[in-house]
């Protein structure tokens, strides 16, 4: 399990080497959308927020699914895309894979073995905002760079 600190590193050297610009927000812990609301209404945000679906799948197999924090996950279309029926990870096994905390899931950085589907009407977006593994820090990347951030990566990466 990675700690949070070398998740928030990698992100941040990651976002640096590709020179992507972002922004860093430092802030009480985030673990769920009511403190994410209102924190974002103090800090004057208006990006959308980006909302990590961890999955797996029955014969094996993991995914994060990103995408905006209203919209839902559609197993159906997931399946049409993968070919594999998935099921969202509890907390404990998540972090097991993953080394993010329930509420706090890191999109970039993720083990190779872990899959990533992405909602792309978020490459749309002026500004997405994501944790960066620690819950009380918060980035903006702007969602032209979306691609180049997590496709840089040795994930499978689809897109919805």
């Amino acid at each position: 399990m990675q700690s949070l600190q070398k998740i928030y590193a990698f992100n941040t050297q990651r976002l640096k080497s590709l020179a992507i610009p972002y922004r860093e927000w430092d802030h009480e812990s985030i673990l769920d959308f009511e403190t994410d609301q209102k924190v974002a209404a103090r800090l004057g945000w208006t990006g959308v927020h980006t909302k990590s679906i961890f999955m797996k799948f029955k014969d094996h197999g993991y995914a994060l699914y990103l995408t905006d924090k209203d919209s839902r996950m559609d197993s159906k279309k997931i399946k049409m895309l993968i070919g594999k029926r998935p099921s969202i990870c509890n907390g404990e096994e998540m972090t097991e894979q993953l080394g993010c905390l329930p509420g706090a899931v890191c999109p970039a950085g993720l083990p190779e073995h872990v899959a990533i589907i992405i909602d792309s009407s978020l490459y749309a977006c002026e500004e997405l905002l994501y944790t960066p593994g620690i819950p009380e820090i918060t980035f903006g990347v702007a969602g032209k760079h979306l691609k180049q951030l997590l496709g840089s990566e040795s994930n499978s990466i689809y897109e919805l």
